[in-house]
């Protein structure tokens, strides 16, 4: 059993259905053809933006990569939280572009409005000012790397405070189907799309053999946003490949011929409402056994505090994620779950609790 991450498994099966279906079709490379076309139409319909400008790439850290690149000038960094991807997990693949990643300490993984104002404040109301990296702009991601969740008025008050100081603000949608799947979310993707200068519908770990969807909802701010993919080496020669895969989750569930009209109603988010139910299965399970749960995530990424004994006990029988260094003899562990999680395995793994 495997649980230590979300894109163990290969893809969905409708997208490996609709590739053998296409297997001998010939299409225009480098996001010129039709498939791509359909896919970013769709993508725009959904999120209630009929102008935005929709690129697929490839995966995460080259996403950010290229998406921050091409937002910030020369000489600016971003601002994210200490714990976020861009600051942790990416090897230092933003300052490889010449750009600082200006660390905050989040609360459960997310940063406040008013972090954002005080840093920038602060930044303009130094004598030095011109000497340092300036704060070019807002990074987050949503589910948090700890599974955690904004909240609508937090998304709002983040938008509005990056609009005040002219800055854009990039939403990380690695696991946003699994945010949207997330029992009480109140943020729905054309909230997002409303209250983003950019953001992406994340694939790799949502059913998807690979990809991520960006989206720019103001199409000014994809100016030469091709250009900056060819220059980081990220521009697919067949597009085509990812975009087929959008096009087909982006469809209705059980009814797969025609497009839905709201992402509630798609494959990809039925998929992900069941990833997010067998997390919450793994939840309860826990805390009904007094297993002391390292925070309380409403997403398919579920962190748990265990004695180091306990944690050899799982890894006998299941792999997982350790999230941080062991301390006093205890380790925070992570039970990740996916679109593909079979019932049975969380049966299985409850048994063991």
């Amino acid at each position: 059993m495997h649980f230590d991450s979300d894109y163990m498994n290969l893809c969905h099966p409708l997208v490996l259905q609709r590739m053998a279906e296409t297997q001998q079709q010939q299409f225009a490379g480098y996001g010129t053809d039709s498939l791509t076309a359909a896919a970013r139409q769709q993508i725009c319909r959904l999120c209630h933006r009929p102008d935005a400008k929709v690129f697929f790439l490839a995966g995460g850290t080259q996403t950010n990569m290229v998406v921050i690149d091409a937002l910030l000038r020369s000489f600016e960094g971003v601002l994210a939280a200490e714990s976020a991807h861009i600051a942790i997990h990416e090897s230092g693949a933003i300052e490889s572009t010449g750009h600082k990643v200006l660390p905050l300490t989040p609360h459960n993984g997310k940063i406040t409005a008013r972090q954002v104002d005080d840093y920038v404040t602060s930044y303009y109301n130094d004598p030095n000012w011109e000497h340092m990296v300036p704060p070019g702009m807002v990074y987050i991601t949503h589910p948090t790397e700890y599974g955690t969740l904004y909240t609508l008025n937090e998304l709002e008050e983040l938008g509005a405070v990056c609009h005040r100081h002219h800055i854009p603000l990039y939403l990380d949608g690695a696991r946003l189907g699994y945010g949207l799947a997330a029992p009480n979310s109140d943020i729905s993707l054309p909230d997002i799309a409303r209250l983003c200068d950019a953001f992406y519908i994340g694939g790799t770990k949502c059913g998807t053999m690979y990809g991520e969807a960006v989206v720019f909802p103001d199409p000014t701010r994809a100016e030469r946003f091709f250009s900056h993919i060819k220059r980081h080496g990220a521009l697919l020669a067949k597009g085509w490949a990812v975009a087929l895969q959008f096009d087909t989750l982006m469809r209705r569930n059980g009814d797969p011929s025609h497009y839905a009209d709201d992402i509630s109603d798609t494959v990809y988010f039925d998929i992900c409402r069941h990833a997010v139910n067998q997390a919450m299965r793994i939840r309860n399970a826990l805390l009904q056994k007094g297993y002391t749960l390292h925070l309380d995530s409403p997403t398919n990424q579920q962190f748990v505090t265990v004695t180091l004994q306990q944690a050899e006990h799982f890894a006998h029988h299941l792999t997982y994620g350790q999230w941080e260094p062991p301390r006093d003899g205890h380790v925070t562990i992570r039970f990740a779950t996916s679109w593909a999680t079979k019932t049975d395995d969380v049966d299985r793994l409850i048994d063991l609790l």
